[in-house]
């Protein structure tokens, strides 16, 4: 099969475009022919910094295509569905094997390109807003990074909720054009504080819910945008990096600092966690929310892809194909 791998951590150009040999199919797993791949923040996290456990090696959480072998054991999903696969490795190729319990159907009519796109980023942001920050109608949002994958699911949620939407980004376009997923007032961070405008436009209350997918000093100012009882969830492996919050700035309003992980909660509660994405995936090929793709690749052109990623011109979802 086709892949690209991986024999160092490094720049974009590490990736490789090489025939690397087909994967095993062990018991409680699927093997799939991938028809699109969803490139995640992570993945270009794990291209750069995360020594691969064996070369050549294919970085990538999310993959969308078709069930061509399944293991010993295996009884759903079979031969010839259509998928969405999850996993810590291995989407950045042609073929993919994945155990079965990280596999979702793909509803008929439904694109694999957008299916690839929802796990992940509209299941990080249901868990940001509504598991870890009890968002309820009535209340304000901020989300950060409104412009990448979590950010405009988050945005279109919340919505959906009847909250009131705040987002920053980098750019008043790509604030206009989040407008059109549910955003109520854009906040470009290159040249306002987002904390005071956010107060200003809350009439001094504050964001009930604060989701920060940025780090670094973004995560310390936004304790400065919580209302009162308000909680700053923080998301992601950058998120989570090179953050000294003080407990004390959280105490004068009752605020909450939460943390999400959407992996470690699949393991932890797998139940629960299976069936959100599921409905996440309905609710996309329902029409109910949207996946936006900003530009395909070919998979050939992975180094190209997460450059492109990197040079953060996106507004939505970039995917490679095979």
């Amino acid at each position: 099969m086709k892949a690209a791998v991986i024999y160092e951590n490094g720049p974009p150009e590490v990736l490789l475009y090489e025939d690397v040999a087909d994967p095993d199919v062990p018991d409680g797993c699927v093997l799939i022919d991938v028809e699109a791949i969803s490139i995640e923040g992570g993945d270009l996290l794990h291209r750069a910094g995360s020594p691969p456990p064996s070369v050549p090696h294919a970085v990538g959480y999310l993959a969308a295509g078709t069930v061509v072998e399944v293991g010993a054991g295996v009884e759903q999903p079979v031969a010839g569905d259509r998928v969405v696969t999850m996993n810590a490795a291995g989407s950045h190729a042609s073929k993919r094997v994945v155990p079965a319990m990280s596999a979702w159907p793909i509803p008929d009519g439904m694109d694999a390109a957008v299916a690839a796109c929802v796990p992940i980023a509209f299941g990080t942001a249901q868990e940001c807003l509504f598991t870890a920050g009890n968002l309820q109608s009535g209340q304000t949002a901020l989300i950060h990074a409104g412009a990448g994958g979590v950010g405009m699911a988050a945005v279109q949620l919340a919505k959906h909720a009847g909250a009131t939407v705040l987002a920053t980004a980098s750019s008043d376009a790509k604030l206009e054009r989040l407008k059109d997923f549910g955003l109520d007032h854009g906040i470009n961070y290159a040249r306002e504080n987002f904390a005071e405008r956010t107060l200003e436009l809350t009439d001094g209350r504050g964001a009930e819910v604060v989701l920060d997918s940025v780090g670094g000093q973004t995560l310390i100012d936004s304790v400065g945008a919580l209302a009162y009882r308000g909680t700053l969830v923080s998301v992601g492996i950058a998120g989570r990096a090179g953050s000294k919050v003080e407990a004390r700035e959280l105490w004068a309003k009752n605020n909450a600092l939460r943390g999400v992980f959407l992996g470690g909660a699949l393991l932890a509660e797998y139940p629960r966690v299976h069936a959100m994405i599921a409905d996440l995936i309905g609710r996309v090929a329902s029409g109910e929310l949207r996946v936006h793709v900003d530009r395909t690749f070919a998979l050939a052109e992975a180094a190209s892809a997460h450059a492109y990623i990197e040079s953060r011109q996106a507004f939505g979802r970039v995917v490679m194909t095979p």
